[in-house]
């Protein structure tokens, strides 16, 4: 599972030395939201729902990843992947508590709640960034020549870096299962997730082309610097922001 979730979907890109480059503007960052889904899941539509709700929150970045373990009670998700499902788990195994479901939340890498329930989302980020207002690594954004640039500065941990496409929008029908009849309306929906290097925590820049986004139908992305423990995802250093989000 672990080398899976490592590789991603995608293959390392160039890694070279810093250069002052100029950031796409961003607030940085207090909290990374993750909210596990599925179509076939009757109970993720109010966590959908407030999605919108967390992301007016510029220094909240939000993302939806849809999971598949749903699919045998009669819907196939459309925006599934196994990945993602992969995620989930990993992030259950490293808390311990092993539990996993739709709707979940999971905040920074570390806390989880109902993703449904507004005041429990709102408390566990009230909880995940009393000791660290925002996230504790800055990672400055621009893109040029058709590349995406991102530095990291100096600090204590080695993380890794991943990007994540996004589609910013998207409604589907679904057509049988639980939610048969209903529209369904998705924000910021995964479409991948690319490991770009190892940060050793000497300052450094990754670089990815941005025909990748465009290859997995997204309109944007987020960038994640990440610790990993034991081939599982684990607390989440920093984040950006891509071009509209």
């Amino acid at each position: 599972m672990g080398s899976r979730w490592k590789i991603g979907l995608g293959a390392l890109p160039i890694i070279s030395a810093l250069v002052a480059t100029q950031a796409v503007a961003s607030p940085e960052p207090r909290a990374v939201l993750e909210l596990f889904v599925s179509q076939g899941c009757s109970a993720c539509r109010t966590a959908n729902q407030l999605m919108p709700e967390w992301e007016q929150e510029q220094n909240l970045i939000v993302l939806s990843f849809p999971v598949n373990y749903w699919d045998y009670l009669g819907w196939k998700d459309t925006l599934a992947h196994p990945l993602f499902g992969e995620r989930q788990r990993g992030y259950a195994l490293l808390r311990g508590d092993r539990q996993i479901y739709t709707p979940q939340m999971v905040i920074n890498g570390v806390l989880s709640c109902i993703g449904s329930a507004r005041d429990q989302v709102a408390k566990r980020v009230e909880s995940a960034t009393a000791v660290h207002p925002i996230l504790p690594v800055p990672l400055a954004l621009k893109e040029e020549n058709g590349m995406i640039l991102v530095d990291i500065g100096r600090g204590s941990d080695d993380a890794g870096v991943w990007l994540v496409p996004v589609r910013r929008l998207s409604q589907v029908a679904i057509q049988r299962g639980e939610n048969a009849g209903r529209t369904e309306t998705y924000t910021n929906v995964a479409r991948g997730l690319y490991h770009l290097g190892t940060w050793t925590g000497s300052p450094a820049r990754f670089e990815m082309s941005r025909k990748t986004i465009q290859a997995q139908d997204a309109d944007s992305y987020v960038i994640l610097l990440q610790k990993v423990k034991d081939g599982k995802p684990g607390p989440i250093l920093g984040a950006v922001k891509g071009p509209g989000l």
